[in-house]
């Protein structure tokens, strides 16, 4: 599937894999709450120390995947054991923020997607967290890749691309 049905994918998803890269060579991937300001662009939040802030000083190269549909299914023509999905992935590199006006608009850009009816409460939460919050900013190096499986209304296999 093309980017702009993977840059979907990984909108719609609860939350997406972030592997990163330890100081050490060993692989860190943790489910994050990410934020898209653009079609290269995705925020995340979190503490100013730990395995996160660490693996991007050491390597800041990561992989994003994301499934945001996954119904185990019975193939309608073939009476098949099998799944219908979405998913996509990326690389990218990732770069703590440290400008403050861009840390306040990631975290706007995070809160409404994930609160949009609390932003009312934003600017108080700001006051109290921004200091010690951290922000980090993942760019994309290349367009994002999806994949699917999925069924059209008459239990065809909709392949290549081809959308409902």
């Amino acid at each position: 599937m093309d980017s702009t049905f993977a840059l979907e994918v990984l909108d719609n998803a609860p939350y997406v894999t972030v592997s990163f890269t330890r100081p050490d060579g060993t692989p860190y991937g943790v489910p994050l709450s990410l934020a898209r300001t653009d079609d290269k662009t995705f925020y995340f939040h979190g503490a100013m120390e730990g395995d996160k802030m660490d693996c991007i000083a050491a390597n800041p190269t990561v992989a994003l995947s994301a499934v945001s549909m996954c119904a185990p299914t019975v193939g309608p023509k073939d009476g098949s054991f099998t799944l219908q999905y979405k998913s996509a992935m990326a690389i990218g590199k990732a770069e703590i923020v440290t400008d403050k006006d861009e840390k306040i608009e990631a975290l706007r850009a995070i809160c409404q997607r994930f609160l949009p009816k609390h932003m009312d409460a934003f600017d108080d939460a700001i006051k109290r967290s921004i200091e010690h919050t951290a922000v980090v900013k993942i760019t994309l190096t290349a367009p994002p890749t999806g994949k699917r499986k999925q069924y059209d209304k008459e239990g065809e296999e909709m392949k290549y691309g081809r959308m409902e």
